[in-house]
């Protein structure tokens, strides 16, 4: 069996689509194998949870049973793909934990394949966390992503020197459209009959980034 991915989507600030990301994630990975668990550790609402509450639980790391109570499924190698929307309350926590327990290296040793992609600010606070995350994680399991809409401009330098993940910005009047509860990526894409659509070729551009990275998760573990 190849090395199960587990996705951690994160960034110590608030407001920077990270969620958005964690949604679209989930959804490429319960179209593409069918299947997906997605934990929700976020204090505000809307989270991860209130989108996809069928594939989705919510988590904690404040206190040892929350921090059992999430690591348990993740270090399993089921072939049952994960993907975390780690909240920015809980980030420190979330990396000193994986810190104290040797969560890489066991991740390693049980062919379990943990994937970081933190969603990339301009401020001194995701600069300074991002340092701290190239020390403990290791270059392959280390993403940067670039949400054009939160992040008009170019990549800080700091945070542009491995892979990269860009997502381009949609017009405010899709963001809000896509922001609705109700609504599904993939949903769309099946509904929509004018695949030209500026929404249906940036949802197909997003799974297909998604796709990649998957095929080359595959590579490295086989």
């Amino acid at each position: 069996m190849s090395a199960t991915p587990v996705y951690v989507i994160c960034s110590p600030t608030p407001q920077v689509g990270k969620t958005m990301i964690a949604r679209l994630l989930s959804e490429f990975l319960l179209l593409k194998n069918g299947k997906v668990l997605s934990f929700d550790i976020n204090l505000r609402e809307p989270s991860l949870l209130d989108y996809l509450p069928n594939i989705t639980e919510t988590a904690d790391v404040i206190d040892t049973y929350g921090k059992m109570r999430l690591m348990d499924p993740l270090i399993v190698n089921d072939g049952f793909a994960k993907v975390i929307d780690l909240g920015f309350h809980a980030f420190d926590e979330f990396f000193k934990m994986c810190e104290e327990i040797g969560f890489m290296k066991e991740a390693q040793r049980r062919r379990v394949a943990p994937v970081i992609l933190f969603v990339a600010d301009t401020n001194r606070v995701a600069a300074r966390s991002y340092e701290m995350l190239r020390r403990h994680i290791p270059p392959r399991a280390l993403i940067t992503v670039h949400n054009e809409f939160v992040l008009r401009s170019q990549l800080p330098e700091a945070l542009d020197r491995g892979h990269v993940l860009h997502f381009s910005a949609l017009p405010v009047f899709l963001k809000i459209y896509i922001n609705r509860l109700r609504f599904s990526f993939t949903g769309y894409l099946r509904q929509e009959k004018d695949s030209s659509s500026e929404l249906h070729q940036w949802i197909r551009r997003n799974y297909t980034i998604f796709r990649d990275l998957e095929l080359s998760l595959m590579e490295r573990s086989s």
